[in-house]
């Protein structure tokens, strides 16, 4: 029988390689598991990295607008990783979530996994009062959408999949201090910004309240 059980695993602030290792090891344990016909787990991590740009699989250098010599004496780390999507920017007051998922558990696709992801923060920022939207051609979660010139994004997604076992995830502006996304064209975009909760509400965000609403969301969203 199918386990629809997600677990929730806290990792805190982690660094972005530690991260990567640890989610690396889950995600080769599940796809081991599959192949050899065993039940599979469903991982919900929720962590927050150190300041870090991580550069997707098919995104473009050329979209980091900062040298090497600029992030190293700020202490920021620049990581080029096996996702998909294109650059983006993690630091404190972001809820970096990487659902390590069995897919066929819930009976889903790549497609609408992703849907079903955006669709938990969707429900998680209206917790907040915030309408967010897809925006057509591009992932993620976004406001205003449909505006030219408004268009701001609250949450990237990229992930990486498997024997339909997933990794990496999703990134929730929460209380991020949005001046690092000045040094990248996020997620490759030139003419659309960036938001946070904390940034459209006016008020800082209890993170501790952020995480547990993400985590009730996607239970709602994939149980």
């Amino acid at each position: 029988m199918a386990n629809r059980e997600i677990e929730l695993l806290d990792w805190g602030l982690t660094d972005y390689d530690e991260a990567y290792a640890r989610q690396e090891e889950l995600f080769s344990r599940t796809i081991a598991d599959k192949k050899e016909s065993k039940p599979t787990h469903n991982y919900l991590i929720l962590c927050e990295h150190p300041h870090v740009y991580t550069l997707g699989k098919s995104g473009k250098p050329a979209n980091m607008l900062m040298t090497d010599e600029y992030l190293a004496a700020r202490g920021i780390k620049f990581v080029h990783t096996d996702r998909g999507g294109d650059i983006t920017y993690h630091g404190p007051g972001q809820i970096v979530g990487y659902p390590i998922f069995d897919l066929d558990n819930f009976r889903l696709g790549l497609k609408d996994y992703i849907d079903r992801m955006e669709e938990a923060v969707i429900r998680t920022i209206a917790r907040y009062g915030l309408r967010g939207a897809r925006l057509h051609g591009a992932t993620g979660v976004w406001l205003d959408p449909e505006t030219p010139g408004r268009q701001r994004k609250i949450c990237a997604i990229g992930v990486r999949s498997s024997r339909f076992v997933t990794m990496h995830g999703f990134a929730l502006n929460v209380n991020t201090d949005l001046s690092y996304f000045h040094n990248i064209n996020p997620c490759g975009f030139i003419d659309k910004g960036v938001c946070s909760i904390a940034s459209e509400t006016g008020r800082h965000i209890d993170f501790a309240e952020a995480k547990r609403f993400v985590a009730e969301e996607f239970n709602n969203v994939f149980r």
